[in-house]
């Protein structure tokens, strides 16, 4: 015969034991919930990862010019006359996590209000690319190619409030 304490033991873990069999029917449910296209993604807002070759190497064609401008794409236009936007406006698709190299976050993103390109003291490539403008506003930094930190723009101070006038009293007389 058992000891008591065991047969109490044993009847407390029985039901937790059972409950276990029904709970693969539970994680299926929330399996199939979740491989439903769109579950993931809300709007134009996406979970992305970086490139699936990080180990690729970076080439020319992957690198951003000066200008703005990434091999195969069209140049940023520039201004019609001398009073036009310097800005190009900036699309709101396209996907950008670290690890992306320079072409691929500005095909994501749009053409960029500046670019300044450099090495850093291990002679690596250091591009600092800047958004003033649109959802993803931002300064992006690329080391040797790849995306390597995301900033967001400093806030513009705001405009002074102009003073009001005080009121004059009137004189007495």
């Amino acid at each position: 015969m058992l000891p008591r304490s065991l047969i109490v033991v044993l009847a407390a873990v029985a039901p937790l034991i059972a409950g276990c069999s029904s709970g693969t029917d539970l994680f299926s449910k929330d399996a199939e919930w979740f491989s439903k296209a769109g579950r993931l993604s809300i709007k134009n807002i996406s979970i992305e990862s970086p490139p699936l070759t990080p180990d690729k190497p970076v080439g020319a064609e992957d690198l951003v010019s000066a200008d703005g401008a990434c091999p195969g794409t069209a140049p940023p236009p520039g201004p019609a006359d001398a009073n036009a936007s310097t800005t190009a406006p900036a699309t709101s698709g396209g996907t950008v996590a670290l690890g992306h190299t320079e072409c691929d976050v500005v095909r994501g993103i749009g053409a960029p209000s500046s670019v300044n390109i450099s090495n850093d003291a291990a002679g690596r490539r250091v591009t600092v690319v800047t958004w003033t403008t649109g959802p993803r506003a931002g300064i992006y930094t690329f080391t040797s190619g790849r995306l390597s930190s995301i900033e967001g723009t400093p806030e513009q101070p705001a405009a002074p409030k102009p003073a009001k006038p005080k009121a004059k009293k009137k004189a007495a007389t």
